[in-house]
């Protein structure tokens, strides 16, 4: 049951596959760690756009500076870690229907989700639009694919017209604002992002990922717990000097969809 805002309660929809499928289409073909981040970030809507605000206001501030400002943020792990990719929380934000539509699908429904993202990576392979490139290593185990950076810390945002790069054409998610995109190559990638800066801290890029057999995201090497206050080495990194110890705890609120369905 999900809490309104009146405090009543309605029984929770569930998506049908088709629909799951149009809901992951604009990410599935992101990179395993990426998508991970976005799932659970979605789930935290209000936090992405609380920081797609804090970056659009700190946009001076990069690599092992960004990094530290944004581990003092009280936002969820995911939020924090999807920092590194400015431009996938402003499309977060602005698309912010699709994105709390996302994480209340994730939240009810998350092996059918992640049986989403592999059936649209199935479509773009079988399209032709889904392979190994300089950027990213495509790899089968058994029925599932995986999506990795080619280069360690470094990943290459893909950019694509979800409606169009699996094959057959997909009609738009409502509202969902985009560019379109018209002809090959069907995917192309951004520069370079580094995201080793991040990786110092227990939310960063390395902490996420998937457990695939069991469909699940995983974090720090055990299955994400919604709600549960995970404990972050801190490494309080200065340069030329290496690591501070300490730790603190991330925060273990979650955002209860009560303005589901209103931005802001």
């Amino acid at each position: 049951m999900i809490a309104t805002a009146l405090g009543q309660t309605n029984p929770v929809v569930r998506e049908t596959p088709a629909q799951l499928q149009q809901l992951v289409a604009p990410i599935a073909l992101y990179p395993d760690e990426l998508v991970a981040q976005i799932l659970t970030a979605s789930t935290y809507p209000t936090q992405i756009v609380d920081a797609d605000r804090w970056l659009g206001t700190n946009s001076e501030l990069q690599g092992e500076q960004l990094a530290a400002q944004v581990d003092q943020q009280s936002w969820d792990a995911s939020v924090k870690a999807l920092t590194a990719f400015p431009s996938v929380v402003s499309n977060m934000d602005m698309n912010w229907q699709w994105t709390a539509a996302l994480g209340q699908a994730y939240l009810n429904q998350q092996q059918d989700v992640l049986d989403a993202v592999q059936v649209m990576r199935q479509r773009a392979q079988t399209a032709g639009n889904l392979q190994n490139t300089p950027q990213q290593n495509v790899t089968a185990q058994g029925s599932t694919i995986v999506i990795q950076p080619a280069v360690p810390d470094t990943c290459y945002l893909p950019y694509y017209d979800p409606w169009i790069v699996y094959g057959t054409p997909l009609d738009v998610y409502p509202g969902y604002a985009y560019t379109p995109w018209y002809g090959p190559p069907f995917v192309a990638f951004g520069p370079g992002i580094g995201v080793g800066f991040f990786g110092r801290f227990g939310w960063g890029w390395p902490a996420w990922g998937f457990n695939w057999n069991r469909r699940v995201v995983v974090f720090n090497r055990s299955p994400y717990v919604f709600g549960r206050s995970y404990v972050f080495r801190n490494p309080g990194f200065v340069r030329g000097s290496g690591f501070r110890g300490g730790f603190r705890t991330a925060p273990s609120y979650h955002h209860s969809f009560r303005n589901f369905g209103r931005h802001r």
